[in-house]
């Protein structure tokens, strides 16, 4: 089980201002997270190889190709404001 001086250490390097309640309550806690992520360690993996993602990922990127785009007009139809053919936005600087 964690002590109260590692979870007040944790809890120093995450600027965080815990009671002697929470520093109990949370000793005990992330005593409970440790013990588990241990009983993780005692799986057999040695036949298992290491992976990012559980599903096979491959690239969805489609084709780029020339199409027909919208019009001036109508992309702009709705445009809250407007200056010419372009929308108008408040200047960030």
């Amino acid at each position: 089980m964690l002590t109260k001086e590692q979870v007040e250490h944790v809890a120093l390097l995450a600027r965080l201002e815990l009671s002697d309640e929470e520093k109990e309550k949370y000793a005990t806690q992330l005593s409970a997270i440790l013990e588990y992520a241990e009983a993780l360690n005692k799986v057999d993996t040695e036949n298992v190889p290491p992976t990012a993602h559980v599903l096979p990922l491959k690239n969805v990127f489609r084709e780029d190709r020339v199409c027909a785009h919208l019009a001036n007009e109508k992309a702009l139809a709705n445009a809250p404001d407007r200056e010419g053919n372009y929308f108008r936005v408040p200047r960030i600087l």
